[in-house]
């Protein structure tokens, strides 16, 4: 019989001061825990990677790109907010969360005060935004319009992607207890970014150099698009996991990836998911254990007990208690291996979250 597991199954204590609120200052030096089994793990640097990987691996990398999806501004009023795009649908639209006192009220205008943010024209303090309705699951994102008619300034026919990059912010996760800086626009992207369009960093990306990339035969590695919404770092606030409600998010596997994922599989090579958005967007696109070319949404959500198609071995961080990608790396390695392996990583100082260390996981057979 199949076990039922409940929220309350993926928490666990973490010292808050093991929270990396900064990157390594180099990449590849960060820690790497290799999970041997269930008992047995091995520290290394994350550079020893390529030790551990075989001459018929293939290594699939997430290449999307982080918006500078964060804004601070005010309402009509004067009420201050934060925005946060969680999605941009056209370049004059957006999808967002909007954190204030009192939500704005559908049709009104909001404002985004740009009078600080670097290149700012002097004529330019506001840009005005059109709150159109509210959208998303349960209706807790604000679907944005960038206010064309009342906004008379040389910003009136610019996008959402041209916004963002001269006024944003870099979206730094809120555990990460400091204001994103200019090192942030570089550190919170791999080096490999190329696709602008997540508002959260694929984070076991950002672990590889240019020189670490560059040992990496290009055989062995290939490259999808998943752009990482705030709702995968989400925690599950619900005890029955089945409540638990995934937003959707878009991902682009090329013919090219596939073709070359499906030649290694049958050459009995492994797939190693570099991330959990890259595993994500292999395990929604496979069918009979094949991928094929796709652009398509997914909300897949997996948990124990899940079957795995495509996917091998994993590069990952360490995640956030209660977490959908707590779930996702306790179905693929096993619930009792992932309960060792972080508390080995605690015990022995590992740093956890996006800028923190990293483990390599096998799937468990």
């Amino acid at each position: 019989m199949q076990t039922i597991y409940k929220r309350s199954d993926f928490d666990f204590d973490l010292p808050s001061d093991l929270i990396a609120q900064f990157p390594t200052q180099q990449r590849s030096q960060c820690l790497l825990l290799n999970v041997l089994d269930e008992n047995n793990f091995e520290i290394l640097k994350f550079f020893n990677l390529l030790n551990l990987l075989k001459a018929n691996d293939l290594l699939v990398f997430n290449n999307s790109k982080v918006i500078k999806a964060r804004f601070f501004g005010e309402k009509y009023t004067g009420g201050k907010l934060e925005i946060l795009i969680e999605r941009i649908i056209k370049n004059n639209t957006a999808m967002a969360h909007i954190k204030s006192s009192k939500s704005p009220k559908i049709n009104s205008t909001i404002f985004i005060n740009v009078e600080n943010a670097e290149n700012t024209e002097n004529s330019i303090k506001k840009i005005p935004i059109l709150v159109e309705s509210r959208c998303g699951n349960d209706n807790e994102l604000f679907l944005l319009k960038l206010d064309a008619n009342q906004n008379q300034n040389q910003n009136q026919n610019q996008s959402w992607y041209e916004i963002a990059e001269k006024y944003g912010k870099m979206p730094l996760p809120p555990y990460i207890q400091r204001p994103a800086n200019s090192d942030d626009e570089k550190n919170y992207q791999p080096i490999y970014a190329k696709n602008l369009g997540a508002i959260a960093a694929p984070t076991a990306g950002l672990h590889f150099d240019e020189n670490l990339l560059a040992n990496i035969a290009q055989q062995n590695k290939t490259f999808l698009t998943l752009h990482v919404g705030a709702g995968t770092y989400q925690p599950v606030r619900t005890e029955n996991l089945s409540e638990h409600k995934m937003h959707s998010e878009f991902f682009e596997i090329s013919a090219e990836t596939a073709d070359k994922i499906n030649k290694t599989k049958n050459a009995g090579g492994r797939i190693i998911a570099v991330g959990t958005t890259s595993l994500r967007a292999l395990e929604s696109a496979a069918t009979d254990g094949k991928i094929s070319a796709q652009r398509k949404e997914t909300d897949i959500f997996i948990t124990p007990g899940y079957q795995f198609k495509i996917v091998d071995a994993l590069i990952t961080n360490f995640h956030l208690p209660c977490s959908t990608l707590l779930m996702l790396v306790s179905a693929f390695s096993g619930m009792q291996t992932i309960k060792n392996a972080y508390k080995f990583a605690i015990e022995n100082k590992f740093r956890f979250f996006s800028y923190g260390d990293a483990m390599f996981l096998q799937l468990k057979k």
